[in-house]
């Protein structure tokens, strides 16, 4: 849904509370009313046929297409997205990304896919679209020489980025990266759920589709599943015609979860990336840690792209334990008391999960992943809107039962 545009002066506060707001989707009413309805009613057989050849955005036809409800919701998106001209609305993140890459590729093309990806998008590349006839290569997304090699090898289609990667959270010189694969005549996709668009600009710095997972922090309460792409008018309607094609369509009452969310989004931003880097600042004067891997935290790998290109971060960070034992990330998270042991991230409660990056690497030359840690278990935290100080309490003794184990 094509957005306003009409706050694009007012800062990301402002505008995640007024985006998407229109009068005559809400009436006298702050949020636009739950509509649910798979039948669409017209006056007569010329409105039917009149909307039937238009397929415009905002315009009732049956409701696969959507009501109110969803057109608030992905309208407001694109009003909080610099550069972008429309969003489309799917039923998770995952189907997200597969609308986005589906949007773009077609068999006998290749996708070049950042290594640090999400798992599920590694698992599209190698599996949905491999069997449609979509060939994959993975590049390293600190290596901008060895990407350039890699498209004059390949000759991709498409380049999918993830900055920073949700596990072990390398921050990609996108814009350079982007620029790069546009001379290539390459289109770039990025998976900006980390960041959001209140933390990074992704159109604006060189990408031609950003999508992210609504699950995380626009619902910010654990309690939905959906994902969004945005994009340019050129690729916003490839979107589009795809989504419609696959007949992806969005629960209203879950937009309207997610448009509830969004507004208080970038508070509750502000809240856990300022614990997340309180957090990260104490493990790393942690004998028991090998490395903080967090980029808001100075010194750690991409900080200076981080403070370069970033407006905001999120409380979505990882470390790398100082021991050889495997078991031993398993043994620390079943000790504390506050996280809970679990996947996603970006709500209102605490979350830590074991994870071990390398098991999944399958192309990287070289160990740039995890560069102090190695193969060493590592533990991914996901902070949320507990007390800072009380969540370090419960990491502090976590440790302490771990060196006494």
């Amino acid at each position: 849904m094509s957005g306003a545009g009409d706050d694009k002066h007012l800062g990301p506060g402002s505008r995640v509370t007024r985006a998407g707001r229109r009068e005559e989707w809400t009436g006298r009413v702050v949020n636009t009313p739950v509509w649910r309805a798979s039948t669409h009613l017209y006056e007569s057989e010329a409105q039917r046929k009149a909307a039937t050849g238009s397929n415009s955005d905002g315009e009732f036809f049956y409701g696969r297409r959507g009501a109110p409800t969803q057109w608030a919701l992905a309208e407001a998106l694109t009003e909080i997205e610099p550069g972008a001209f429309g969003t489309v609305l799917y039923p998770s993140g995952v189907a997200a990304i597969a609308g986005a890459l589906l949007a773009v590729l077609k068999p006998g093309d290749t996708l070049l896919m950042s290594d640090n990806s999400y798992d599920p998008s590694r698992s599209m590349a190698t599996g949905l679209l491999k069997r449609m006839g979509i060939a994959h290569a993975f590049f390293d997304p600190l290596d901008l020489g060895a990407f350039e090699n890699a498209l004059g090898e390949h000759s991709p289609r498409a380049v999918w980025f993830e900055s920073p990667g949700s596990l072990t959270m390398e921050v990609c010189d996108v814009p350079a990266f982007a620029s790069a694969a546009r001379e290539a005549g390459a289109v770039t996709l990025i998976d900006n759920t980390w960041a959001s668009a209140l933390g990074f600009a992704a159109l604006n710095h060189g990408c031609d589709i950003t999508m992210q997972s609504l699950s995380k922090h626009v619902g910010g309460h654990s309690d939905l599943m959906m994902g969004s792409a945005s994009a340019g008018e050129r690729w916003y309607k490839a979107l589009r015609r795809t989504s419609q094609q696959l007949g992806q369509v969005v629960s209203p009452d879950d937009a309207a979860l997610a448009a509830r969310g969004l507004r208080t989004m970038a508070v509750r931003l502000k809240q856990s990336t300022a614990s997340a880097l309180q957090i990260a600042q104490w493990l790393a004067q942690q004998p028991q840690i090998a490395e903080v891997m967090c980029p808001m935290l100075e010194g750690s790998q991409g900080h200076e792209l981080w403070t370069r290109d970033f407006t905001g971060g999120c409380g979505l960070f990882s470390f790398v334990l100082n021991s050889d034992d495997p078991d031993a990330s398993g043994r620390l998270v079943d000790a504390l008391d506050l996280f809970g042991i679990g996947y996603s991230w970006g709500g209102f409660e605490s979350l830590a999960l074991p994870i071990f990056p390398h098991q999944h690497r399958d192309v990287m030359a070289s160990p740039t992943f995890i560069s102090g840690g190695g193969t060493r278990p590592a533990v991914r935290l996901s902070i949320g809107l507990e007390e800072s100080g009380d969540l370090i309490a419960d990491l502090e003794r976590a440790l302490s039962q771990l060196d006494n184990s």
